[in-house]
Parts: structure tokens; C-alpha cells; sequence
């Protein structure tokens, strides 16, 4: 049976395109912004907030490379399509964040060791409060586009502007108690404060990319989901060896159909194509591949590994 495929382009393509692009230019400007008020202050805090800008920048366009090139359609020597270019940009994410958490931490201490007194600190936080607004405007529409294409580099990249949020209301903090104690080392603890969660946020999307990278399956209530789908069907005698996964916002769908033994081949064809109609209307985007079986065959070459 030749695996099943969506003819029609994805419709949300677009979208996905502008959240890459809106996504670079968000972060530029909170580039120039951030440098002239870490200029201007000498705060660790925000110079935190700027390096993480800077590697939001930079991942954004590792975003916007990754997801195009994943939006290509499947050719002569990538028959499975290029979906796995967006797991690969959220992984250049997580090491451009984890760097960007090493070289924090390092300013940090070396502040701590050295300490300065902050300067013009109401710049820093109007620059940070500018940047809230941003980012949540950012982060909204992100979740807009996430909700109706599913892709995994918008998500990552997502992700940690949302902790940016978190970062910038953190560098306020930090200015502020410097200001209203005068200790000095209230703006570098935060610096590391963010560092952390900046090598948790990257340790959560490492994970989420590898787990696509390496095939995993997909989740339990969606492999439940096609075995019922199958089920459903009056002429289905059972469902084995499920095999899934995912590429970017496309499913790859695998399982043999048991069928009853005297149907004729044409019948069983019909059968299984409407199957498999019932089961790509229930994951758009998907391929799925079906092997029929008559009913309650012993076949040693099955991987009983998978009867699950």
C-alpha cells in the first residue's frame, strides 16, 4: 500500500514565516535598545538581558533558516520531506542559550569581585519596560501561530521569549534594590539568578528536539487515538507493530491492518484506503503507511518488541 500524503499545501506555511520574521526583528531592536541602556548604567543585569537579545537574535534566524527549509517539499533525495530542519534549529537554540548562560555567569562573578556603582538606572528601566511590552506582544502572537501549525522551532523559539518576560521584570528588580540599598551586589546575584534559568530553558528544548531528531513515538493519547480511529472501522479484525513519529508538523503513521482472510485484494484495498482516509483526517499533514494482514497470522518476522 503506498503511504498516504496531503496534496494540498499547508495553508499555514505563511504563518509560520512571519512569526520567524517577527520574531528577528523584535530582537534586534531590543538589541540596540538594550547596548545604549547597558552603556549608559554599566547594570550586569541588563548586560544579561542583552546577551540573551543577542542569542534570541541569532537563534531567531537559526529559526527562520531552519523552519524555510523545513517548509520545502519532500524531493528526490529527501522523500521524507526536510520537517527535521526545525528540530535542528531548536537544538542550535539550546546551545546558543546554554553559551549565552556560561558567559552571564562569568560577567556576574567577575562583577561580584569587582563591583561598580549603577548609573542613570531609570534608562534601564525604561528600556526593560519597553521590552516587556514587546516580548508580550511577540509571545502572544507565537502562541497564535503554535496553535495552528504545531511547529516545534516557533515553540522553542517561543519558549524563551517567554522567559524573557521573567528576565526583564528580574533586571527591574535588580536595578531598583541597587538603587534603594546601594549594595551593588544585588544586580549581579540576579545576573546569575537568570543564568540558571537560562540552562533550564535549554535543557527543556534540547529535549523536546532530540526527543524529534531520535524518532521518538508519539505521545500515548495520540497513538490511542489512531488505534481507535482504526478500530472503528466494521471490517478492521485488529491493529499491530504501530509505528509513529513526527518531522517538524508532519506525522509519519505505520501499522499492520488485520483483515478477514477471504476478502478478495480489491476489497481489502478499499478498505484500507479508507482507513487511512479516517485517520489522516484525524492528523492533517500526515503520511500513513498501511500493511494489511489476513486475521490471526504467525509471522515471526514481526517485531514482537512493538506489539504494544
Amino acid at each position: 500500500m503506498a503511504p498516504g500524503t496531503a496534496e494540498a499545501a499547508d495553508p499555514n506555511d505563511a504563518l509560520r514565516r512571519r512569526a520567524t520574521l517577527a520574531s528577528v526583528a523584535v530582537a534586534l531592536v531590543l538589541i540596540v535598545a538594550k547596548l545604549g541602556a547597558y552603556a549608559t548604567t554599566g547594570s550586569v543585569a541588563l548586560l544579561s538581558s542583552l546577551i540573551d537579545s543577542s542569542v534570541d537574535a541569532f537563534a531567531s534566524i537559526v529559526t527562520l533558516v531552519g523552519v524555510r527549509y523545513a517548509l520545502q517539499p519532500p524531493d528526490a533525495t529527501h522523500r521524507y520531506g526536510h520537517g527535521k530542519g526545525e528540530p535542528l534549529a531548536a537544538t542550535a537554540q539550546a546551545l546558543f542559550i546554554a553559551g549565552s548562560a556560561v558567559l552571564l555567569t562569568y560577567q556576574a562573578i567577575s562583577r561580584i569581585v569587582n563591583p561598580e556603582p549603577l548609573r542613570q538606572s531609570w534608562i534601564g528601566i525604561a528600556v526593560m519596560g519597553v521590552s516587556i511590552v514587546l516580548t508580550l506582544v511577540l509571545v502572544a502572537y507565537q502562541r497564535r501561530v503554535i496553535a495552528k501549525t504545531g511547529s516545534v522551532a516557533i515553540t522553542a523559539d517561543s519558549l524563551h521569549y517567554s522567559g524573557d518576560l521573567a528576565m526583564n521584570l528580574a533586571v527591574i528588580a535588580a536595578i531598583l534594590l541597587a538603587e534603594w540599598t546601594g549594595q551593588t551586589v544585588f544586580d549581579p546575584l540576579f545576573a546569575i539568578g537568570i543564568a540558571l534559568f537560562l540552562l533550564v530553558s535549554a535543557g527543556r528544548i534540547a529535549q523536546h528536539s532530540l526527543d524529534m531528531l531520535m524518532d521518538r513515538e508519539l505521545p500515548a493519547d495520540k497513538r490511542s487515538r489512531i488505534r481507535e480511529i482504526v478500530m472503528t472501522h466494521p471490517e478492521t479484525r485488529g491493529v499491530h507493530d504501530m509505528r509513529t513519529r513526527n518531522a517538524g508538523d508532519r506525522y509519519f503513521i505505520e501499522f499492520h491492518l488485520e483483515l478477514d482472510r477471504h476478502l478478495t485484494l480489491e476489497e481489502a484495498h478499499d478498505i484500507t484506503d479508507a482507513v487511512e482516509a479516517e485517520v489522516m483526517a484525524a492528523f492533517p499533514n500526515s503520511e500513513v503507511l498501511i500493511h494489511q494482514e489476513p486475521e490471526g497470522l504467525e509471522d515471526d518476522r514481526l517485531d514482537r518488541r512493538l506489539r504494544r
